[in-house]
């Protein structure tokens, strides 16, 4: 048994807590309202949503004991990479604006590379304050949790992917799977779809209202 406990959080506010964008093959009259935070994830299977665009997962790492854990490396595994179908649907932003929140260490994916790396990142706190990047290795216990958040950026595929976080503690060495239950996480481009918003200020009761077309701009930097 691996000396660590982790949680995954695939439906996130985002990474500065500002929320996300799916792909829903609906039209918006037949798409629901954007739901609280804490419903997002049941929203999602009920519209079998698809992460569009920049895809944040927030990962709770934390010692099962006193004993210290030191978190060596974080690894991305593609187990599917396929060409986003054209009628695959249209993007709702859940974006209601930002938040504060607790303080990660941020990473940042591009599934487009052939050998994806996640990279440590300078984040935002949400409030204004800038956190450096800080890559590997870590250390948590029971008392000490880390916080890591992923985000995943694509914009030529539909990707299948998952995560191993490679510890290290009192001689020993091991590698846990993280993913969505079981489940590859899952995220696909927005590049040229339609873009909605839900407007709850100058509609009563709201209703979704279009955005630009979203052209999403990746990262690069990765072979």
């Amino acid at each position: 048994m691996a000396p660590l406990t982790w949680t995954a959080n695939f439906h996130t506010r985002g990474v500065n807590g500002c929320g996300e964008d799916y792909v829903v093959a609906k039209a918006p009259q037949q798409v629901p309202p954007p739901p609280h935070p804490e419903d997002v994830a049941a929203w999602a299977d009920s519209q079998r949503a698809v992460h569009g665009g920049p895809t944040g997962v927030q990962i709770t790492v934390q010692g099962r004991g006193s004993a210290a854990v030191v978190l060596d490396a974080l690894h991305v595994r593609v187990v599917n990479r396929a060409a986003p179908a054209a009628d695959r649907g249209i993007v709702y932003s859940l974006s209601d604006g930002c938040g504060a929140g607790i303080v990660p260490r941020y990473f940042s994916v591009n599934l487009d590379a052939h050998q994806p790396l996640a990279r440590s990142v300078p984040g935002d706190n949400g409030s204004g304050t800038k956190i450096p990047a800080i890559n590997f290795p870590y250390r948590v216990s029971l008392q000490e949790p880390e916080v890591l958040v992923v985000s995943s950026l694509n914009e030529s595929c539909t990707c299948d992917w998952y995560l191993e976080l490679a510890w290290s503690s009192e001689g020993r060495t091991g590698t846990v799977r993280i993913d969505d239950h079981g489940r590859p996480f899952r995220s696909t481009s927005t590049k040229g779809l339609k873009g909605y918003r839900y407007d709850r200020i100058s509609y009563s009761p709201g209703r979704w209202v279009p955005i630009p077309a979203v052209n999403m701009e990746g990262n690069g930097g990765e072979g």
